[in-house]
């Protein structure tokens, strides 16, 4: 097996030596270019030209956006590290493939780079495919969707995670909309200043820890800290899925529970359009409902908001690992559907269409919901008794697998407007 190599290092004089030191071809690696920054790598990778690259710590620009686009490109990655433990730490932090000292030998550089690239699988030169969702530790994550047109899926969010909080368990919510956050207006949050954005940064840098994210997100309330979203929808592309996959990975350590607000589209109409690694505008929101323990599936309640959640429902991204969706109808009320019960005619068209009947029905109660927007608060703060709080405590209790959720009657949890 031979190995063809790039190099991209800091030190022109200790690449000079390793690029001689890896010529002697019983090391089984052939070194085929020597780039001189990490443009010039990035652009060697993605032409196919060697299936390792081999670089230095201090390398200008590195970062994990950086190492995800040769690992796309089927390049495995080799980081040279001096004897340090923060440096070697950001290294792993970046998605390196293997970390050895910057002093090593070549025979041991070269005996890294063979291990990596058998750990990468498949040569450089194959057709570059998107990351699958990522392998979460520690907590869950739960990712609450809805279809185009305003179902209320940010509502349903901020609320679950209260109620969550409320059952006791530390709680993060996530605003990673990137066609309309609205978390932070929700709760009463200036939104100057993007909590997900920065967390983001510093997960593309390898900085991203538990105490730095707990240091960006806004604390709400007892057990329950916010990252609020981007400030408009053009700053979509800050939001990288190979930042967020770090993201997502420190907030399943920091807390039990993480909500996550994604976008209405799931397509990846991106594939298509370009035959290179694409920016993808909804990778934020395919990639977290892919690597979810949970998705919580928002429909408005009437014919358009059914109809729109039907055809998107069917779309939505599964994962082996994960439960079935948990369905949820908000502002549910006999004025949209005609007559007799809504309850029961949603039910029913939601079992023809779309083979689901379970779904968790929200009645529509604007008085509660003005006044939780007005006063920057939660629906189990300013109306603990309505019947659409009892709605949400039910999610969040079946989310949480409580044994002790309370299903209210009927008559209570629908509460019929004219």
């Amino acid at each position: 097996m031979n190995v063809t190599v790039l190099t991209a290092i800091g030190d022109a004089r200790r690449e000079a030596e390793l690029a001689a030191g890896l010529h002697d071809i019983d090391l089984g690696v052939t070194v085929v270019r020597r780039c001189v920054d990490i443009a010039d790598l990035l652009a060697a990778g993605a032409a196919g030209l060697a299936q390792a690259a081999v670089l230095s710590a201090d390398l200008r620009r590195l970062d994990r956006a950086a190492v995800q686009r040769l690992r796309d490109a089927g390049v495995a990655v080799v980081a040279l590290t001096p004897d340090d433990i923060g440096a070697r730490d950001r290294m792993r932090r970046l998605g390196i493939d293997a970390v050895i000292a910057d002093s090593a030998p070549a025979a041991g550089v070269a005996a890294a780079v063979v291990s990596a690239v058998s750990g990468v699988g498949g040569p450089a030169g194959t057709a570059p495919v998107y990351p699958q969702g990522p392998t979460l530790a520690g907590g869950r994550l739960l990712a609450v969707w809805g279809a185009a047109g305003a179902p209320g899926r940010s509502v349903v969010a901020v609320n679950l995670a209260a109620e969550l909080a409320a059952l006791g368990h530390s709680t993060l919510c996530i605003d990673l909309d990137t066609y309309g956050a609205a978390l932070a207006q929700l709760v009463g949050l200036l939104d100057e200043g993007s909590g997900v954005a920065a967390a983001c940064r510093a997960a593309n840098v390898g900085s991203l820890d538990a105490a730095a994210l707990r240091r960006l997100a806004v604390e709400i309330r007892p057990r329950l800290r916010m990252l609020t979203g981007i400030t408009g929808p053009h700053r979509w592309p800050e939001l990288r899925p190979a930042s967020i996959e770090v993201l997502l990975e420190r907030a399943k350590q920091a807390f039990e529970y993480v909500v996550a607000d994604v976008g209405f589209c799931v397509e990846q109409d991106e594939a298509l359009s370009y035959d290179t690694i694409a920016p993808r505008r909804n990778g934020a929101a395919v990639d977290v409902i892919a690597a979810a323990d949970c998705v919580v599936a928002v429909a408005a309640a009437d014919p358009v908001g059914i109809a729109r959640f039907v055809r998107g429902f069917a779309d939505l991204p599964q994962s082996a690992e994960a439960s079935p969706p948990i369905t949820v109808i908000n502002r549910v009320r006999r004025a949209a559907v005609g007559r007799g019960d809504p309850a029961q005619q949603i039910a029913l068209a939601l079992g023809r269409y779309a083979d689901i009947d379970d779904a968790i029905m929200i009645a529509d109660d604007p008085a509660t919901a003005d006044a939780a927007v007005a006063s920057g608060r939660t629906w189990c703060e300013v109306a603990p008794t309505s019947a659409a709080r009892l709605a949400i405590r039910n999610l969040a209790t079946r989310v949480a697998g409580d044994a002790a959720a309370v299903k209210p009657r009927r008559r209570r949890l629908l509460p019929i407007r004219a």
